[in-house]
């Protein structure tokens, strides 16, 4: 099939729809498919079957910052790319965002799958949006959630139901990393991991500050090592007491996040809200490290709400500060649970997945041929 894919956000810069659609893309070049994914970018980025949308603008969304593209000439840009491709199926990830998914969405002559990510409480954006969405949202072939809380927000703002079909990741990657010999745990050192943007507040790292001093004044061998992009100048003061028990790395490399996972006991995801699915946890899950995470709906739906992995209250570090002391005593326990979270990680690789999203593109192609001409 030629398939065109378009991601709203800037594709140059780290998100979970970007991995989403990077990755996605690269199956489906590996199955033999022509691919060609459009988005905009921040910076002159380049790479194979890659089409550039144009320059981002930066609005505060769901409690980030969504980097999107708009104006005449994207809109121009994006149709020219839309109308002359002659794509067998596009699919649109996000189609409701203001951006080059809707563009996209308004100038298609072939069948579209739309896959939803965002779920949120209230929205005043999808709200103002609606309109606009419902009246190019018929063109849509079929809609995919890639969970249950992204499906609840398209129902609640967009109506129309979806198949779920989660996100997905490159387990073998995961799987065959190799420790790092600096980050790797012990008998007597656990090391628990934390990997997210620090300075922002739903990533949840003002909890696990918090209940780091717990657990340490406890179990004073335990290590953390916290990496991600920014300053976080206010934990690295709270925290500079406890000296090498603590460490901070900084943004990582795919390869090191790799490795991270792969040298740590325990993976923590403190974040408050608003995620739809939670990837991070599946990728620690697939470098064998147990997961210690709040909960919020999807982290709870990811983990199987506790069978595969640990789940402390949300916002409240003494219930995480219990969890991560469990495992410091009882290191065979967390390895038992950490080996069941591995085995069902296996289920999100991206050739599982790929296999889902591809049944959707040939049930689209059998109803457009089934079409009656006009």
């Amino acid at each position: 099939m030629k398939i065109g894919i378009v991601c709203p956000y800037a594709y140059d810069v780290p998100g979970g729809v970007q991995f989403h659609v990077r990755d996605q893309a690269r199956e489906l070049r590996r199955r033999g498919h022509e691919v060609s994914v459009f988005a905009p970018v921040e910076t002159e980025y380049s790479e194979d079957g890659f089409v550039n949308a144009g320059k981002t603008f930066a609005i505060p969304y769901n409690g980030s910052v969504a980097r999107l593209a708009f104006g005449p000439r994207v809109a121009a840009r994006t149709r020219q790319w839309v109308t002359t491709s002659d794509f067998d199926i596009l699919h649109v990830h996000e189609p409701a965002t203001p951006s080059v998914s809707l563009i996209a969405l308004q100038h298609a002559r072939c069948p579209v799958v739309g896959t939803f990510h965002v779920a949120i409480e209230r929205s005043l954006l999808y709200t103002l949006g609606k309109p606009v969405v419902q009246s190019v949202k018929e063109k849509l072939s079929a809609q995919i959630a890639v969970s249950s809380e992204a499906r609840r927000t398209l129902l609640r703002y967009q109506g129309g139901d979806a198949v779920i079909i989660p996100n997905g990741v490159d387990f073998s990657a995961f799987d065959e990393a190799k420790p790092s010999s600096i980050w790797s745990d012990s008998e007597q050192s656990p090391v628990f991991c934390f990997l997210g943007r620090l300075d922002e507040p739903r990533k949840g790292l003002a909890i696990l500050v918090k209940a780091i001093p717990l657990v340490l004044a406890r179990f004073g061998q335990a290590r953390f090592l916290i990496a991600g992009p920014g300053s976080a100048s206010r934990a690295r003061a709270d925290l500079a007491p406890y000296g090498e028990n603590v460490q901070f790395l900084g943004p990582l490399s795919e390869q090191d996040k790799l490795s991270l996972f792969k040298s740590a006991t325990a993976y923590i995801a403190p974040q408050t809200g608003g995620e739809s699915f939670g990837i991070v946890l599946v990728e620690a899950m697939a470098g064998g490290c147990l997961v210690v995470a709040s909960s919020i709906p999807a982290f709870e739906a990811v983990l199987e709400q506790g069978s595969l992995g640990e789940i402390f209250i949300s916002e409240d570090e003494n219930s995480l500060a219990e969890k991560l002391l469990g495992v410091c005593e009882n290191r065979q326990q967390a390895a038992h649970l950490a080996r069941r979270g591995h085995e069902n990680a296996k289920r999100y690789d991206w050739s599982a997945v790929t296999d889902q999203v591809l049944e959707v593109y040939r049930r689209c192609l059998a109803g457009s041929e089934q079409d009656p001409p006009g």
